[in-house]
């Protein structure tokens, strides 16, 4: 703890010669004045160490005894802030350092959201910002209990959020909402039907009528399950046949072909750069745009923009609202080119394979598929073959129930 008041404080190591030392010793002594490593050089000369405060004082009483002081070394705090007191540029830096610690740091510097999955984190910065809430803002005027109300009552798919405030860092916690399941209305009559040409391989009907069996063909549009659910009286009841409607479930898997065709042009224009470029540098500050020199005017229809930003972040990652932005303006002109056929073809089939898995579904699975390709008024043209595994079903409305007979609502 001495160590740390003595530099803080400051020391001097001094040399003091006289005809009696030992006489200014003393009177220190008597004066209050603390020194310590006292070091005899010879019987006419001591070297010790003081606290600069006291060596005003240590002067005034060598006069007094006829003894001349020299000094050394001294060290501590107000030396080395002593060689800064013509550096005004260090001054300055020191101060605003100062001014950053105690004033920048109560202003908003990073938004952070957190817990949003289906909600884009763009969108609630935008309904923040409209509110007032973005990077610059003096963080303890903001009201988050009340912002954070207001923020919900314009974002569709959150059900809770909460502000926190972190020094420079505001914090966004947000909880979605979990959406209700569909309520199917079973007193509604739905069919099931085809939507693509197949063999029925496997039938798993819950509601309805299943008219199709394993090793059926249907056609697109064919009823699988029927909504309309058929009872029959007993044998020799002489009871009419009675119906009833509800929502046709189920799921009816069937072997199809599907058959998808993609063409591209066989000649297409490219860019051509001329050469003629220009640039701009701006800078963001606190969604600001400050422009600092160059232009991006060109001559010229056909050009390219370049924009590259170099964002600041601190060192966990986090961005801060200062970004360096350059604009470049780069003159082209359009090329004719021809097409390289195989390359064209490739990317036709991994379109049409793509298409083909959007058809079938997750659950679905290609058993065997083949590409053919062809030219044509100066297109490519390629048309995909597949043989699938899918299912098929598709609801539809219902047809009316038959004239003969009653209708019943299910129980």
């Amino acid at each position: 703890m001495k160590r740390l008041i003595n530099f803080l404080l400051g020391t001097v190591r001094v040399c003091f010669s006289g005809p009696f030392p030992e006489r200014l010793i003393n009177l220190c002594a008597q004066e209050g004045v603390s020194f310590w490593a006292v070091e005899w050089l010879d019987e006419h000369t001591v070297r010790l160490t003081l606290r600069r405060g006291g060596l005003k004082k240590l002067e005034e009483l060598a006069a007094r005894v006829d003894c001349r002081v020299e000094r050394e070394r001294g060290r501590g705090l107000p030396l080395f802030l002593g060689k800064f007191r013509t550096r005004y540029a260090f001054l300055l830096g020191l101060a605003f350092a100062l001014c950053a610690v105690t004033v920048l740091s109560r202003f908003v510097l990073v938004i952070q959201v957190t817990g949003n999955e289906t909600v884009p984190t763009a969108v609630i910065l935008s309904q923040l910002r409209q509110l007032g809430v973005r990077p610059g803002v003096y963080g303890p005027s903001l009201d988050r209990k009340q912002l954070a109300q207001e923020a919900l009552l314009e974002l569709d798919g959150l059900s809770w959020m909460a502000i926190n405030l972190h020094g420079t860092r505001l914090e966004v916690l947000v909880r979605e909402a979990v959406e209700p399941p569909e309520r199917v209305d079973v007193a509604e009559n739905i069919d099931l039907v085809a939507e693509a040409d197949g063999i029925v391989l496997h039938v798993e009907p819950e509601l309805g009528d299943a008219l199709v069996k394993e090793g059926d063909t249907v056609a697109r549009g064919d009823v699988l399950i029927s909504g309309t659910v058929t009872l029959e009286p007993p044998q020799y009841s002489g009871f009419p046949t009675r119906y009833y409607q509800t929502h046709a479930r189920g799921r009816v898997w069937a072997r199809t072909w599907r058959t998808l065709t993609a063409a591209i042009p066989l000649e297409t224009q490219v860019k051509e750069y001329t050469g003629q470029e220009k640039s701009a540098w701006t800078l963001q500050l606190f969604g600001r745009r400050i422009e600092i020199f160059g232009t991006t005017s060109i001559s010229g229809a056909r050009y390219d923009k370049i924009t590259t930003v170099r964002q600041a972040a601190l060192p966990s990652g986090e961005p801060l609202p200062l970004a360096l932005t350059r604009e470049t303006v780069r003159a082209y002109e359009p090329r004719t080119v021809q097409v390289d056929r195989e390359a064209a073809r490739a990317m036709l089939e991994e379109q049409l394979l793509a298409r083909l898995e959007e058809l079938i579904g997750p659950e679905g699975s290609v058993s065997a598929w083949q590409c053919s390709a062809r030219e044509t008024g100066g297109r490519l043209e390629v048309t995909l073959t597949a043989e699938c595994r899918e299912e098929i079903s598709a609801e539809q409305p219902g047809g009316p129930v038959p004239q003969s007979g009653e209708t019943d609502s299910p129980s």
